[in-house]
């Protein structure tokens, strides 16, 4: 199902009202956190938490800010049309030469977007660090994932496989694309990743058949 959201131009409009709202902010930081990115971006998403649903204002009818830590989600929302939305926050210091953050699991996204009203939605937020207290918002991208090119993601191989942003100074959104070609894009990327990881794993078997054969060779001393 289309999302009046990300289908018009209306995200644009979210996109700027996340970036002022978040620069008008009362100074949230301290000379501590403002240097860590971590204790940045968990400030940041504190504060979208308790914000969001106003921000959004006419697209959320149902709205949830409370997730654990290892949750697809941040944030979520259900739009009037009832779209489930969750919403995965990322912050993305400027400053920093690469950065190649996690977005999900590509079996848990693959579940999740069984149902069509579902949408995996990225916010990342791009800053700078401008005093002891004060970032500044220079760019934020509030997409579903499939308007993530692949051209700027690859998969990380933890479980199933990571879907990553290759580079979070480079990314790539094609506006209004369609979900059916991006997963069906997702399963030819693992079709040619999977066979890797083999490869990779028959050589961790012949190394440690190797490792084996010389402990078996060793004297035991520590009886």
């Amino acid at each position: 199902m289309k999302s009046e959201i990300f289908y018009t131009k209306s995200h644009k409009k979210i996109e700027s009202k996340i970036k002022s709202f978040l620069n008008e902010y009362p100074d949230f930081l301290s000379g501590d956190t403002v240097s860590s990115p971590r204790a940045t971006g968990d400030a940041v998403q504190h504060i979208l938490e308790e914000n969001f649903q106003d921000i959004l204002g006419r697209f959320s009818k149902e709205y949830s800010g409370k997730f654990a830590r290892r949750a697809m989600a941040d944030l979520a929302f259900t739009d009037p049309k009832d779209i489930y939305y969750i919403v995965d926050v990322k912050t993305h210091r400027l400053e920093t030469r690469f950065n190649m953050p996690n977005i999900t699991s590509v079996e848990r996204l693959a579940r999740f977007y069984e149902d069509d009203t579902n949408y995996y939605v990225m916010l990342m937020l791009d800053y700078n660090v401008i005093s002891d207290a004060r970032i500044h918002v220079k760019k934020v991208h509030f997409v579903p994932i499939e308007f993530l090119s692949w051209s700027c993601l690859t998969i990380g191989a933890l479980g199933w496989g990571q879907i990553q942003i290759a580079n979070a100074n480079n990314i790539v959104v094609t506006h209004g694309y369609s979900r059916k070609k991006w997963m069906l894009e997702l399963c030819n990327v693992l079709f040619e990743f999977y066979p890797r990881e083999i490869e990779k794993a028959k050589d961790r078997i012949d190394y440690f058949k190797k490792v084996k054969k010389r402990w078996e060779k060793k004297k035991d001393v520590w009886k």
